[in-house]
């Protein structure tokens, strides 16, 4: 029992531990690696591997730079956080006392740098760190003195990312991870970007003891969102049509503590309507597959589904995913419970078709949206918002049509996120050259009652 108390206020803490899934931003950005931190998981930089066994313990948000030492690759905890302001002020300063220069006179014959790659192997050997190799690189350099404050913080900037790469580990949660997928693997999550996301929350009203229900084909991000900002009170029903549950793959990405993983269940629709909201469509599926018998197969078909690790498809790496059921206690029974993703019981179930959903969520960009609405829509309770995602419009024009001529929503929009990031820097502030245009739409309304 003390194990257990220990793991779940590491859990709501700000430092990591073993077992705990992490965000490594490696180079500001260049590249963005998913780890499960343990004494035996490695990080390929380059063509040296790195411990991540110096990670544990410590607080997000923390950098660490690449070093070699004696013994080999290891990454040091670094404070270059505080040293890239010092150099900001130093470089805001230095714009107004320096006299104009400019890099016209500048000819890139790589005849101007005189430190040699046998000098840097043998400081290497020696066991000079990585900022001191920057420092005599920029020492041996004919023209860094000549080149304008942007060129030389560029120059530093190139160098620190060869010779002294830093990893930032970042804490992950909704945003962060879907800022990571859409940026390196977008058609796993359906191309959705992070504004789009928080609208979708929020259209839907996901709030605190709501009862959500989620038809989520994007890798598990929206059952997460939704899980993470309800903080461990009411539910998240992860439901799907037929057989087979749909992957919750990133779902194990968000650290969720027992009580979190205790509040998301899966269930598929069939199980959801009474006999008499049964559509058509449903009613073949379930002779074909046969569910009445899927309450004891579903369980293994969750099981399965979550033993897809993110490293096998993606270039995302998911160090030791096999080890997330570690930190349960052995041999205790209740520990199975804690999984997300598990079977919704019957008495869960049985309040949902007599209470309603309190929202609706979709996410499906391979099924025919219209035919989700209409089979979803009766298990919402009156009032109740929902909110549909799609990377197209045409589906979502579809939908609120059809919603329209059968008077079962009011309040119907297609609202289509717009992003614009900026470059914040001195005297270089401006928006940056290469965005995302696109974020896709989503169609929002609520839910009237059916009169006939």
């Amino acid at each position: 029992m003390s194990e257990n108390n220990e793991i779940s206020k590491n859990i709501n803490g700000r430092t990591t531990w073993e077992g705990c899934s992490v965000l490594l931003d490696i180079n500001d950005g260049d590249r963005l690696v998913f780890a499960r931190l343990s004494n035996a998981a490695k990080l390929k930089i380059g063509n040296k591997n790195y411990s991540l066994q110096p990670l544990i313990g410590c607080a997000f948000g923390s950098i660490f730079q690449a070093e070699s030492g004696p013994q080999g690759p290891f990454l040091s905890h670094s404070l270059s956080s505080v040293q890239d302001d010092d150099k900001t002020e130093e470089l805001k300063e230095g714009q107004v006392n320096d006299e104009p220069r400019d890099n016209r006179a500048l000819i890139d014959n790589n005849t101007a740098q005189s430190l040699t790659g046998d000098d840097i192997e043998a400081m290497r050997r020696e066991g000079a760190r990585g900022n001191e190799i920057i420092e005599a690189l920029i020492a041996n350099s004919a023209t860094f003195e000549t080149k304008t404050s942007f060129s030389q913080e560029k120059y530093r900037l190139k160098k620190q990312k060869k010779y002294a790469p830093k990893v930032l580990m970042r804490r992950p949660v909704a945003r962060s991870i879907c800022e990571a997928y859409f940026k390196k693997y977008p058609t796993k999550i359906g191309f959705l970007r992070v504004d789009t996301l928080a609208l979708l929350l929020s259209l839907a009203n996901v709030s605190s003891s709501s009862d959500v229900l989620v038809v989520d084909m994007v890798g598990g991000l929206i059952t997460g969102a939704v899980a993470e900002r309800l903080g461990g009170t009411g539910f998240v029903c992860n439901s799907y049509i037929g057989k087979s549950p749909h992957s919750m793959d990133i779902v194990r990405i968000f650290n969720f503590s027992d009580e979190i993983c205790k509040r998301i269940l899966r269930s598929p629709i069939l199980d959801l309507l009474s006999q008499k909201e049964l559509p058509e469509q449903v009613l073949e599926h379930a002779d074909v597959c046969n569910l009445e018998s899927q309450s004891n197969e579903q369980i293994c078909a969750s099981v399965s589904m979550e033993k897809i690790s993110l490293s096998s498809e993606n270039g995302i790496s998911d160090l030791g995913a096999e080890n997330t059921e570690n930190t349960n206690i052995p041999g205790k029974r209740v520990s199975k419970a804690a999984k997300a993703g598990e079977k919704a019981p019957p008495e869960v179930i049985e309040s949902w078709k007599e209470n309603g959903f309190s929202s609706l969520i979709i996410a499906a960009p391979e099924s025919d949206t219209w035919t989700l609405v209409k089979d979803l829509l009766p298990v919402l309770s009156n009032s109740a918002p929902f909110a549909i995602y799609h990377q197209y419009l045409q589906p979502l024009a579809t939908c609120m049509h059809n919603l329209q001529l059968g008077n079962m929503a009011i309040g119907l929009q297609i609202s289509e996120p717009w992003l614009r990031e900026y470059q914040v820097l001195p005297s270089r502030t401006h928006p940056c050259m290469q965005m995302s245009a696109f974020g896709g739409y989503i169609l929002s309304g609520t839910k009237i009652c059916d009169n006939s």
